[in-house]
């Protein structure tokens, strides 16, 4: 992922761990400064398509808030997209947090296929509370406002919900709230971060993952099981209502692991060290999460991409994932699905004592044990070639055998999943 605009924002959300990341370049200054030049831009763009063996390659544009250098920046950055691409195809993906779009913008994001994620953390009360602007003033309208453009102007999108220590209390309301705007993609991404007593590297206060027991989580992080009801919640819904019409990124991964498959994201991976970072003067670091000096590879303009990619550091810092599981997590059940998740979190110690394990472990178990026997069902309907969406009859079929009914009500949702009372559908006839 490419850093253009490095942490520069135009929004201080209070749970963000990259604005202080302005610390690792105290010389740089204003905020004009950040901007990636063009030598490093095309330097970029061109060692990593020559970096890819496969026919479509995708660039994924974060920050910081990476609008914040304009459209001539990204128009520059598409035109050199296709003049190194020769036979490949060029995707492209752009985080974003809204507040600074337009029309202008709108029109170069659909015109050039551009997938956006744009941040937004729920209702207007929910998400105004930690999403606000430098001068602390609230961003929900103009967020909104962006995700209206994007549906006007046929913008692909999908929904970016930090799920922190206020909105994991109201999954319902968010999860509804999501789906009411026309959001069909929809990811969760848990906030975990912590506090050093004094500041880490002597520059950072939240801290790395290495640092010691007296660093303390947030009041504003997830709590471990309440980030477990909110997933349970949400899946109750969606798998009742919602399987085939919603993507919810976790769902899907958790399936592909029940499937047998690799999971696609790398926190879910066995190893990981495929998602790394460009900051915006070509700086790579091992991660996203490990933006600290002890992890920076070198610069794309001193040294070939694909060296710093294949590197003893890197190829170590992808094996660790694994290598450093504790005895806890290798005897888990669903260890398949989770690998330990991000290495990031794992600073809590197991109950024999070893230390490593995640500090959300206990919502991801409440999660997989809760969704286990509906992706099991999935999964089998995969392998006969059947839709797993068919999960929701089988779901609503299981619903009223608990309630000791053979069939319907006139007024309860249709087995078929359409949304509408089974009076009203399939029941119509009968």
């Amino acid at each position: 992922m490419a850093k253009p605009s490095g942490p520069i924002c135009n929004l201080d959300c209070q749970y963000c761990f990259y604005l202080e990341k302005e610390k690792l370049y105290p010389g740089v200054g204003k905020s004009a400064s950040w901007r990636m030049p063009d030598t490093v831009l095309e330097a970029y763009i061109r060692s990593y398509i020559e970096s890819q063996e496969v026919p479509a390659v995708t660039f994924a544009w974060q920050g910081g808030e990476p609008t914040l250098l304009g459209l001539d920046f990204f128009r520059r950055a598409v035109e050199l997209e296709r003049k190194y691409a020769g036979t490949r195809q060029i995707d492209n993906s752009f985080q974003t947090n809204g507040v600074l779009i337009n029309e202008e913008w709108a029109r170069f994001l659909a015109d050039n296929g551009f997938l956006v994620g744009i941040s937004i953390d729920g209702p207007r009360e929910i998400h105004d509370r930690f999403r606000r602007d430098r001068g602390g003033q609230p961003t929900f309208d103009r967020v909104m406002g962006a995700i209206e453009l994007f549906i006007k102007h046929g913008v692909q999108f999908n929904t970016l919900t930090v799920l922190q220590a206020h909105n994991s209390q109201f999954p319902s309301e968010v999860y509804g709230f999501l789906k009411g705007i026309g959001s069909q993609f929809l990811q969760f991404i848990p906030v975990v971060e912590r506090l050093a007593p004094v500041e880490d590297d002597g520059m950072l206060s939240l801290v790395a993952p290495r640092a010691g027991k007296f660093a303390v989580v947030t009041d504003w992080s997830v709590q471990p099981e309440q980030f477990g009801r909110f997933l349970t919640t949400v899946f109750d819904e969606w798998v009742r209502n919602d399987a085939g019409q919603v993507f919810v990124q976790l769902f899907d991964v958790t399936l592909e692991a029940w499937y047998g498959m690799e999971p696609s994201i790398c926190i879910m991976r066995r190893r990981c060290g495929e998602a790394m970072i460009v900051e915006h003067n070509g700086d790579v670091y091992s991660c996203d999460h490990y933006v600290y000096p002890e992890n920076r590879l070198g610069n794309l303009v001193d040294s070939p991409l694909t060296e710093l990619v294949t590197s003893e550091r890197q190829r170590q810092f992808g094996a660790d994932k694994e290598a450093r599981l504790p005895d806890y997590c290798r005897r888990c059940e669903f260890l398949f699905a989770c690998n330990g998740e991000c290495p990031k979190h794992r600073f809590e110690k197991t109950p024999d004592g070893q230390d490593g394990l995640n500090y959300l472990c206990s919502g991801y178990r409440a999660y997989f044990a809760h969704v286990a026997p509906y992706m099991e069902f999935m999964r089998e309907e995969l392998r006969a070639g059947r839709p797993p969406a068919n999960v929701i009859r089988w779901t609503r079929e299981q619903d009223l055998r608990v309630a000791g009914k053979r069939h319907p009500g006139r007024n309860d949702p249709c087995l078929c999943g359409s949304g509408r009372k089974f009076k009203k559908c399939c029941g119509r006839d009968s």
